[in-house]
């Protein structure tokens, strides 16, 4: 096939929003195939206001002028009917629905109207679904139909200010998933794609050099693989496509923690597993539930769980919707067990569980309403006790029917009821969690919305969307002290009774999936915030995406489905050392960008495919040359100016003297000042010598070691720093490259040594060493013990802190320019990471007195304005410290330790 051109003569594509950017690609480029095209455009803006004819008419001219077929559609995608009957009326059939329409409407969430939250729901996902069910019965008919949805990387990862974008992105997969799993039988194959692609949408927020490699016509070629009639088995999959390069996704599920599934199971008993909960090492890649019977087998065959921490919640408030039975019911007599204050919500009788709380000597009231009245469910708790400090979104019901057979009513009622009455109590619980900074919220999706299921494209599709809204929902509350963490829970409930045996209905208890939600919502998870938990029987495990390597295609040459079939298995493929776990939008653009400075050179292929190893001995040779090298001197000039600058730019105040005042007799620079002089070294060779298939936009900078070679460390002068290359590991999927750098005074005396660790992904499999070999401080684990800290050190950063640091040398547009950070997947720019490194070390140092070295593992990324924790203890003459994010949670630097010089005699 991939020699021949694909045609689609005598098919009939459907595009929805397809007036302009990528909707009017996929058009033009079906009409140039031989489709019948039905161009449909509202003619609106892209936040979704006003109507015009014109931008469809254009494109069907410009179709017609070029030979090809096509008519115009000016309906709106609610109402999906009309659209597919324009195909049926012109052409007399319907074979490709694409459904590409879409608007934004971003807002953070606090200031988030129900309008802006219903108006993207009606377009994305009902808009989806009508056009959908229109086409439905004539690809059943004909036993043939291929159908592509729009998610996006807002709802893959959760995007800041996009809650309701992010939710309607994510319900497309739960959708496309089951709508996969029903037209199997009947040649019916449907896809997702998530397409980074210029737009009205995207010229808002992304620089015009960027945007001139997103063209549209890099994501066409995929769909049109996609919708062709030789592809037989590619169905219910995920893709991330965009600049060139085109990748897949799964879920992956950890093997989790399984307890004795009895009355010793309880919060603390996951806590003391928390481990296993996260642990990948034997992961599954499931389209379906586990296998919970057999789980319930194994946690019976477990010894009772031994005494475990147990969690307090006196003074908590807890709202849990449809609580007056079943699993909603389990959680609220845990929670009361556990000292919180509960209020019962729901629509038919909370009263029966809050005189069973109030008989056991809880406290709690009730609320009977429908959690889409979310204001008056939330007042409730308010009104009884003044806050709210945990929301459980557990409210809902079952609307099933095969795919052919929904109707509107039924898809309403499920979306209704789980999404926006999720969206609703959030929304109203929010200003009281923004006021008092605190706030938890658990989110309940399912297996059904994870994977799809049969019979429920509706249920899939809202709770899929569930898990967008609360990975979007988890970003914005961060730092604010509010959590958010949605589970999949599986038990025996009124809504599983109508489809699973009343033996199993018996087996599964919902006191087995209490404990999870409760060690969520308390101050003790682990993790905090983002996670997607699978649970029951006892067990509880972890979800997360799994992106394959993927493939880039050169930019500089029209990009066609053919070529695109030709690397399709590298495309799709799992197993070949290069997959890795996208968490953020930052992680899904990294690819795409990455691809930019990939050309063909008039070749044909990219660099990179020109350097992908056969063996590996290029690279090995390589690095033995270049370990035998050491670099040409870089000369770093300074003076009180600078090192007062830096001083400042890691956190000095005016106050302290030594650091910010030239005159003072005790001036010096912070240690970690030692980072500045080579920062521009430049080494005697290119990563890209190193490693295969390198590109800096896929590098990250995992650990940092700096000696103090020098007392005092001069506060002028002119350095010299030269680089070596230290080691280069090959990790499979990645690659690893440590540098060093030596800086000597204007004498040839040695002032600082500094080594770098950074991270390269998809630049491993050079058959290369496995592991780095010790070097003592600079490879230490700098494990902290298992005790309280000796030290905390709580420090706020100004909002201005990136700005500030900057001027030490480090230019990077990602720590200032908001449209570069946003091209990056941040909603901001985010600190250097020297910077924080910086200050983490002016703790110790203030702390314990001087140090001679210090080395760093950085974890996660700060943004300015942020507050950071640095915990320390003191082990002999080193302290082993991390540091928090105090907002988020979050470990930003991990395993650091520092020798004291004098054992911390000499003071700053």
């Amino acid at each position: 096939m991939a020699g021949s051109e694909l045609r689609y003569d005598g098919q009939t594509v459907v595009v929805t929003g397809a007036g302009g950017g990528l909707g009017k690609a996929y058009a033009v480029f079906f009409g140039s195939r031989g489709a019948n095209v039905v161009v449909n455009d509202l003619g609106g803006s892209f936040k979704g206001e006003g109507t015009s004819s014109k931008a469809a008419d254009v494109v069907v001219d410009e179709i017609k002028k070029a030979g090809g077929k096509a008519v115009a559609n000016y309906d709106s995608v609610e109402f999906g009917e009309k659209i597919i009957d324009t195909a049926i009326q012109n052409f007399g059939r319907v074979d490709i629905l694409i459904n590409n329409a879409g608007i934004l409407r971003d807002v953070s969430f606090k200031n988030m109207k129900d309008a802006d939250w219903d108006l993207i729901n009606q377009v994305h996902v009902k808009g989806a679904y009508k056009c959908a069910r229109a086409a439905w019965p004539h690809f059943r008919k004909q036993k043939y139909g291929r159908v592509i949805n729009t998610a996006s990387a807002a709802g893959l990862f959760g995007s800041f200010g996009q809650t309701n974008y992010s939710a309607a992105k994510l319900a497309q997969v739960g959708f496309t998933e089951t709508l996969a799993k029903e037209g199997a039988k009947y040649n019916i194959i449907a896809n997702v794609i998530a397409p980074i692609a210029a737009s009205r949408m995207t010229e808002t927020v992304m620089p015009p050099d960027v945007l001139e490699n997103l063209k549209p016509d890099w994501v066409v070629p995929l769909v049109a693989v996609l919708t062709h009639s030789s592809n037989k088995s590619e169905s219910g999959s995920i893709f991330e496509v965009g600049g060139g390069h085109i990748a897949k996704l799964r879920w992956e599920r950890s093997k989790g923690a399984l307890c004795k599934a009895d009355e010793t199971f309880t919060p603390g008993s996951i806590l003391a597993k928390w481990a296993d909960v996260n642990d990948f090492s034997k992961p599954e890649y499931p389209d379906g539930p586990a296998n919970f019977l057999e789980l319930l087998e194994q946690a019976k065959q477990l010894p009772s769980n031994p005494p475990a921490e147990k969690l307090d919640f006196t003074g908590k408030v807890v709202l849990i919707t449809g609580s007056g039975a079943g699993i909603g019911r389990a959680y609220a007599l845990l929670f009361a067990k556990h000292g919180a204050k509960l209020v019962i919500n729901d629509l038919v009788n909370p009263d029966d569980v809050v005189a069973e709380i109030k008989k056991a000597g809880g406290e709690a009231v009730p609320v009977k309403a429908s959690a889409e009245d979310g204001d008056a469910v939330v007042k409730a708790a308010i009104d009884a006790y003044g806050r709210i400090d945990v929301i459980v979104n557990n409210a809902g019901i079952l609307r099933d029917k095969a795919f052919t057979n929904m109707d509107d009513k039924l898809w309403d009622q499920v979306m209704n009821v789980h999404l926006r009455g999720t969206y609703k109590v959030s929304k109203a619980a929010w200003p009281y969690f923004l006021k008092q900074k605190y706030g938890r919220v658990i989110n309940t999706t399912s297996t059904s919305g994870i994977y799809g299921n049969f019979g429920q494209a509706n249920y899939s599709a809202a709770k899929c969307g569930i898990l967008g809204f609360s990975r979007a929902l988890a970003r914005e509350g961060a730092k604010y002290n509010i959590f958010v963490n949605t589970i999949a829970p599986n038990a025996g409930t009124a809504m599983t009774a109508t489809i699973m045996p009343p033996e199993l209905v018996q087996a599964f208890k919902p006191e087995y999936i209490a404990p999870m939600v409760v060690l969520l919502a308390s101050d003790k998870c682990p993790d905090p915030t983002g996670g997607l938990y699978e649970v029951g029987s006892a067990w509880q495990g972890r979800t997360r995406w799994q992106r394959t390597g993927g493939h880039g295609f050169p930019i500089d040459v029209k990009l066609t489905p053919e070529a695109v079939l030709t690397k399709w298995e590298k495309i799709v493929d799992f197993n070949d050392g290069r997959a890795d776990h996208p968490e953020s939008a930052q992680d899904g653009l990294q690819s795409i960008m990455a691809n930019m400075s990939n050309k063909s050179g008039g070749k044909g292929a990219s660099p990179a495919a020109a350097k992908e190893p056969a063996g590996g001995n290029e690279y090995l040779t390589n690095i033995k040359k270049f370990k035998a090298i050491t670099s040409a001197g870089t000369d770093y000039v300074y003076d009180d100016r600078d090192v007062i600058l830096y001083n400042l730019g890691i956190g000095a105040k005016r106050t302290d003297l030594n650091l910010v005042y030239e005159n003072s007799d005790a001036f010096t620079p912070l240690p970690s000042f030692g980072v500045i002089p080579p920062f521009n070294a430049v080494p005697a060779f290119d990563f890209s010598d190193l490693l295969p298939n390198f590109s800096p936009m896929m590098l990250l900078h995992g650990e940092q070691y700096l000696e103090i070679r020098q007392f005092p460390i001069p506060t002028s002068g002119t350095l010299t720093s030269t680089v070596n290359l230290i080691d280069v590991v090959d990790k499979g999927k990645s690659g690893i490259i440590v540098t060093g750098q030596t800086t000597k005074d204007a004498q040839g005396r040695d002032v600082f040594y500094n080594e770098a660790t950074v991270f390269v992904r998809g630049a491993g499999g050079f058959n290369g060493p496995r592991a780095m070999a010790e070097r003592g401080a600079s490879t230490a684990s700098n494990t902290p013990p298992k005790r309280a800290p000796d030290t905390v050190v709580e420090e706020k950063t100004s909002d201005d802190q990136a700005a500030l640091y900057r001027l030490s040398g480090d230019r990077n547009p990602l720590h200032i320019d908001p449209e570069f950070s946003k091209v990056g997947g941040f909603k901001e720019p985010i600190l250097h990471g020297l910077c924080f490194f910086g200050i983490a070390t002016k703790h110790v140092v203030q702390s314990y007195g001087m140090i001679k070295n210090v080395k760093v593992r950085f974890a996660s990324t700060v943004i300015p304005g942020e507050t950071l924790v640095t915990e320390m203890w003191k082990v002999g003459g080193k302290v082993l410290f991390q540091v928090k994010v105090k907002e988020t949670g979050k470990i930003c630097i991990a395993s650091g330790g520092a020798e004291l010089l004098d054992g911390g005699k000499t003071k700053l």
